[in-house]
């Protein structure tokens, strides 16, 4: 049996013969080596119509995934639709509710104005008649004031273009300059909402 020794031994009487021999020691292959070779070479030589088969499993998956996510996108698309139909119908509602509330309390006002009018038709005394209208003013003050309506301050204060229109300019020595000293039309403010501006003349005595 051919062994290291005889190897070696040879080597020696031979060193061609030895080179060889050693050649032929790194080429053996294990058996484990072997057997991994084969299987690879298998795999290679397997059928193509596997590998097909593989890949159109695949796709079909993908496409599932692809249809879930969609569908899932319809959903939320369909939820987010209703939420706003809702939303509006909500805020329809609520509006109407206030504006119902408010005109509630301004129909007081109209019947007193009502009575007013078929009294002033009799009426003699053009006295009876102006202070008819002022209690008619002075409860649609009140009603304001419930509202938290209040009129905007103008005459006298400086002009400020948050809550002032100038709609006109005059001149006045006796009066800082952007005074207001002459107002055309209430303004009105709910809060600290505008309602409507003040129409103004402001003092320019440039």
């Amino acid at each position: 049996m051919f062994n290291r020794e005889d190897a070696a031994e040879q080597e020696k009487m031979n060193p061609a013969a030895g080179a060889e021999a050693e050649a032929a020691e790194k080429e053996t292959v294990s058996p484990e080596e072997a057997a991994e070779a084969e299987a690879k070479g298998d795999a290679e030589q397997a059928d193509p119509a596997e590998a097909i088969n593989n890949m159109a499993a695949q796709l079909l998956e993908k496409d599932k995934q692809l249809e879930e996510a969609q569908n899932r996108l319809l959903r939320l698309q369909a939820d987010f639709d209703n939420f706003r139909r809702r939303n509006a119908e909500e805020r329809r509602e609520l509006s109407l509710f206030v504006t119902a509330d408010v005109v509630e309390k301004f129909l007081h006002i109209l019947d007193n104005f009502e009575r007013a009018q078929e009294t002033g038709k009799q009426a003699t005394d053009p006295q009876s008649i102006l202070d008819g209208m002022a209690s008619i003013q002075k409860q649609f003050l009140k009603t304001l004031e419930d509202l938290d309506v209040k009129e905007i301050p103008a005459e006298g204060q400086p002009f400020d273009p948050n809550v002032h229109e100038a709609v006109m300019r005059g001149q006045n020595p006796d009066l800082p300059e952007d005074t207001i000293d002459m107002v055309f039309q209430k303004g009105y403010q709910v809060q600290d909402r505008v309602i409507r501006h003040s129409k103004v003349r402001v003092i320019s005595n440039d």
